[in-house]
């Protein structure tokens, strides 16, 4: 009976294990996860249950009893220390070995440090913490205007604190949105009462806040640092599987490894849509990534191919955006940005590369058509309807 294994208890490592049960996989499947707990979704850490409207619960991608039922060994708060590919061997933490038939490598990404002793948000432990932190009041600065960090941001001035947020580039999201509508999520946090402080750089964090690269020092009760992700790709760069940003696969999820995948966070995959290697860091990425690798594990024709999607939630903007932004030339609009209720197209070349809506649902589907057409758009229609 055959083995598969999969490391890192993640989203995209419960839903590969269910997509493994659903597709008939009957041998031995064991799920190792480095944490404490069952697999959960990350973006309410920074959205709804940050701020008090969802429920603990609500963020698991399965019960407690979906495992046993469905067959699946899981073995939370237990870190992968090796992987020997020449054994088909795991190593644990606790100093066992676990062999495989085939390996899913889920380990996701962990949030990049200051020097210091800033918080993070990665875990749910990180936001329950935070969660009670802010109920607290007080002062808050956020380094990084980032996604998460502006999330971050969002939470804690709808909690009532004071919150400073530091910021090497000229506005918002300027690498993930650029200048234009990077200024429309800086304009919404000025609104509110954030203080943005942008083209300096967080060198140090200190007992009372942060030093900054000009010498100048800010105090706060509390730092909170959100200045993207690594991806935790030491396991598969020991064992000697090819790596990049991530780990490096193709199209199917699979790494230089023929019985070796890797999905979510952390892998790097060969996307036929754009021609070259991305790392997508968010959560439809695993979601739609671990079933995907497990198909392929399973030996069935597979192409991960979808628009990379994401989604935020910051005050009364709600948002989703699809696509890839490098290399436009030109944003078209439909609707009014000041309005809080629009479409934004990145074009590159007359076509459209990017789109996201912002308070206009149920367009998603129609944006990723267009991007994924390749054709050059008449402008005025893109804008008008």
């Amino acid at each position: 009976m055959a083995t598969y294994v999969i490391v890192g208890a993640g989203l995209a490592g419960a839903k590969a294990a269910q997509t493994l049960r659903e597709r008939g996989f009957d041998g031995e499947l064991v799920l190792i996860g480095a944490e404490n707990e069952r697999p959960y979704e990350r973006p309410p850490l920074s959205k709804e249950f940050l701020q008090g409207r969802s429920e603990r619960e609500k963020i698991f991608v399965h019960t407690p009893e979906w495992y046993a039922e469905n067959g699946v060994d899981l073995r939370t708060g237990l870190p992968v220390t090796r992987i020997e590919l020449g054994n088909h061997v795991v190593r644990l933490g606790d100093g066992s070995r676990r062999p495989y038939d085939k390996l899913l490598i889920a380990t996701g990404a962990t949030p990049r440090r200051l020097p210091g002793a800033g918080r993070y948000l990665r875990t749910v432990e990180d936001s329950e913490a935070l969660k009670e932190r802010f109920a607290a009041g007080g002062s808050v600065l956020v380094v990084g205007a980032s996604w998460i960090g502006l999330e971050t941001a969002a939470a804690a001035r709808t909690a009532g604190c004071e919150v400073t947020v530091v910021e090497p580039e000229p506005t918002a999201l300027n690498r993930a949105l650029g200048h234009e509508l990077g200024d429309l999520f800086a304009g919404l946090h000025q609104r509110k009462g954030v203080n943005l402080r942008f083209g300096t750089t967080a060198a140090e964090i200190t007992a009372t806040g942060v030093r900054l690269s000009s010498g100048e020092r800010l105090t706060a009760d509390l730092v909170v640092v959100g200045i993207g992700a690594v991806p935790e790709i030491e396991l598969a760069r020991d064992a000697g599987l090819d790596v990049g940003q991530g780990i490096l696969t193709d199209a199917a999820l699979r790494t230089s490894h023929p019985d070796v995948f890797a999905a979510g966070d952390v892998a790097e995959s060969f996307h036929p849509l754009y021609g070259r290697h991305l790392r997508v860091e968010h959560w439809a990425n695993a979601l739609h990534g671990g079933p995907a690798a497990a198909r392929s594990m399973l030996g069935q024709d597979v192409v991960h191919d979808p628009v990379p999607y994401f989604y935020t939630d910051q005050y009364e903007l709600g948002m989703e955006f699809s696509g890839d932004i490098e290399g436009y030339d030109e944003v078209v609009y439909r609707g009014d940005p000041e309005s809080l209720e629009f479409i934004a197209y990145w074009l590159r070349e007359g076509r459209v590369i990017a789109g996201m809506n912002v308070n206009t649902w149920d367009v998603v589907d129609d944006i990723q058509e267009l991007i994924r057409s390749g054709v050059i758009v008449d402008q005025k229609e893109l804008s008008t309807g």
